[in-house]
Formats: structure tokens, sequence, C-alpha cells
């Protein structure tokens, strides 16, 4: 639900231009039927642009900001969910040498320039009963003795897997001591992709498929951080923890606006035969509809705040990662209830298969697997208020 005063809106309009989004809009239902890659919506939006969006000007980018993005990725996610969160990914990265770079550190700048150039960067960072998350790998990253590694381990939920030509990937050393992070050419031997099993509930086109390292090799120009295994305070994992939890509140965001667009104009179309009158005039739904309006201004804010004080550089100290998280679980809840109410105001045709709404209710479920799961969130802050948990003798 972005409106006409937020101030980002109007450079992205320049860039996802209405035909853009349109033909965006038309083509997902196909790639959902399809359980296909959405091709086509990534080269418009290369030929627009956008893949970097976040690079400067200087290297062939728009030279954005990260709150100018988390609203392009919001307008995204209205018109075509599973792409929006398929580009995501790509951005995150961005976000990523964004942060470092505003801290005089430019070890990323080569995503800028190579995503200006139309290179497509992914995320292969999870790993299957990985709770530690940044923290910690089963992967393996043994080391060559000329400061390359090959990577052995398996990563699942990689989105863009068919198209990538980066992938940002981190393992742990032989000796469990360091996390050491690099970025693997598509070129590069060692790796496949297991797409067997790619036909999900939800978010289907993201085709964020299983990537088995079998001593991919990185090289030395390419491992971008060391950092000791545990929790840390790198500001690459800040970074990637920023990034990834704000972008991806961004797409669910912009599902909630449109779940809340479709039921309103369902309330508009849609005759009480008791009444005679609109749907749109009962008070019941009114009040329903009040309440969607509350759920949605509130997420909006919180979204746009910690964008902002993301772009502002915000020393929050030890705020900075409940916040993080609870934008990012708020984000995906309200979507979900956003869900609910459109199926509700929009009556029985929305439970078709084929049905927008259906699909979104089918997306929104995605929103549930990607970190922080609420379990973890809820650790989170309560650690946060309470101190983490003491053993039996304290």
């Amino acid at each position: 639900m972005p409106t006409p005063q937020n101030p980002q809106l109007a450079a992205v309009g320049t860039i996802l231009t209405d035909d853009l989004l349109a033909g965006i809009r038309d083509r997902a239902p196909g790639f959902d039927e399809a359980n296909a890659f959405p091709q086509q919506d990534l080269e418009v939006l290369r030929e627009a642009g956008y893949l970097g969006a976040l690079a400067p000007t200087a290297a062939g980018g728009l030279g954005w900001d990260i709150s100018t993005v988390v609203a392009a990725q919001r307008v995204l996610a209205m018109h075509a969910p599973a792409t929006a969160l398929a580009v995501n990914m790509h951005q995150i990265w961005n976000a990523v040498a964004f942060i470092l770079g505003r801290q005089g550190d430019d070890s990323l700048d080569f995503i800028h320039r190579e995503s200006a150039a139309g290179e497509v960067f992914a995320f292969g960072i999870s790993e299957a009963g990985n709770d530690a998350v940044l923290f910690d790998s089963d992967t393996v990253a043994e080391p060559q003795g000329d400061g390359s590694y090959r990577f052995i381990g398996t990563k699942i939920f990689t989105t863009l897997s068919p198209v990538w030509t980066r992938l940002g990937i981190f393992g742990k050393t032989p000796d469990g001591g360091q996390l050491v992070f690099g970025f693997l050419d598509r070129s590069a031997d060692g790796w496949e992709a297991d797409a067997s099993s790619w036909d999900m509930l939800g978010m289907r086109a993201t085709h964020s498929h299983t990537t088995r390292l079998q001593g991919a090799l990185v090289p030395a120009d390419r491992i971008v951080r060391y950092i000791p295994t545990g929790p840390n305070a790198d500001p690459l994992t800040f970074g990637i923890f920023a990034s990834f939890l704000t972008l991806v509140a961004a797409v669910y965001t912009g599902v909630g606006d449109r779940a809340v667009e479709l039921a309103t104009q369902s309330l508009a179309r849609r005759t009480s035969k008791v009444s005679g009158q609109a749907l749109s005039q009962d008070p019941v739904l009114r009040y329903k509809t009040g309440e969607a309006a509350l759920r949605q201004l509130a997420v909006d804010t919180q979204l746009r705040a910690v964008a902002a004080d993301i772009d502002a550089g915000a020393d929050l100290g030890a705020e900075w990662f409940p916040r993080l998280v609870a934008n990012k679980t708020t984000a995906v809840r309200t979507a979900k209830a956003q869900a609910d109410f459109a199926l509700e105001a929009s009556g029985g045709a929305s439970y078709h298969r084929g049905n927008e709404l259906s699909r979104i209710y089918r997306d929104v479920m995605a929103g549930v697997f990607h970190p922080s799961d609420d379990e973890s969130a809820h650790q989170t802050l309560a650690n946060h208020l309470l101190g983490p948990v003491q053993g039996p003798e304290a």
C-alpha cells in the first residue's frame, strides 16, 4: 500500500515503469503454473538498469540508496511476488556492498561494478539444519595454499539458481576456527544445482534449487572475508543480516500492499443481495478494512524507519538486530493477515487456483522459512530484554 507521499516512488517509477510492471504482472500466473523461472522478467529488469540500482552512477548504476530499493521491491512484489523475491537476493548483495562502502570498506565494490554490467549475484548461504546461520557452517572451506579455497558442502534455497553468474558462499576451515566468505563464478568446476525437487507450494518462480559444492574453487581475489566462528560483530555479518532482513521485509510488505488493494477493489465491486448495496458499505467489512489499513500503515512505518536508519548509518548498538528481526517478522505476519482478509473480502471466486489471491496466499507462506524464523525471532527479542538464558547453577 505505498502512498504518493513516499519520496522514493518518483525515482522508482522512472525505472519500474507502468508498462514494465504490467508485463511482469501479466506473466506471473504463467510462471507459477508452469513452475518456470521468470527469465523474461529478469531480462527487462536488466535492460532497465535495475540490477545496478545500488551501484554508484560512476560505476554505471542508478545511484539509489537502500530506502529507494526497498520502495522498488515493494512495488515489484505487488506485481509478481516470486520475481521480486528472486531479484531480492541479487539486491541483497548489492546492499551489503553499499553498507560496507559507506563505512569506507571497498572490498565488495566489484559487486556494484559487475551488477551494473548485468551480472547476477545470488545467495549461497543457507544450509539444512544450520540454525547458527552466519555464525557457523557445515560447509568445509579447504585452503589451497595460494589464497584460494575449495568449498565442499550443500547449500539449500539458492534463489536465482538457473541464472546466477556470481554465487556468494561461505564455509568453515578444516580446523573449525574461521569462516571464509567468497564469490563463486558460474564457470567454475566442482558444483551442481539440483532442480529435481523444485515443485513448491508458493514462490515457485524463484527456482531456489539446492546447490552442491563438490570442491568448487574460489580464487584468492574473490575471497572477501575471514571471520572467527561464532557470534561476531564483523561489518560483513551486520551488512548481510541488515540487508537480508530488510529487503525480505520489503517484499512481504509489498505482498500485503497488493492483498489490501485487491480486497478493497472486490468490496467496491461486490453487491449484497440483502441490502442491494456494495459490500464496501457493510459495517463489519468496513471495520475489517480499517484493521487491514492499521496493519499495513504500521508495517510501512516500521520498514521505512529501518531502511532510513541503515542509509544514515545510525548507531543503534545492541538494538540493531532486534529491530531488524522484528521488522522482518512483522512484515511476514502482516502479509499473512492481509491475505486472509483479502480472501474473505473477495468471496469464493478467490479460492480458485488461478486467482491472483490464491497465488498470493501460497506465496506468503514462504515467509516463515526465511531467517529469522518465528522461534529465533522470539529468542532474539527475549534475550535483548531479559539477557541470555542462565543455567540452573545461576
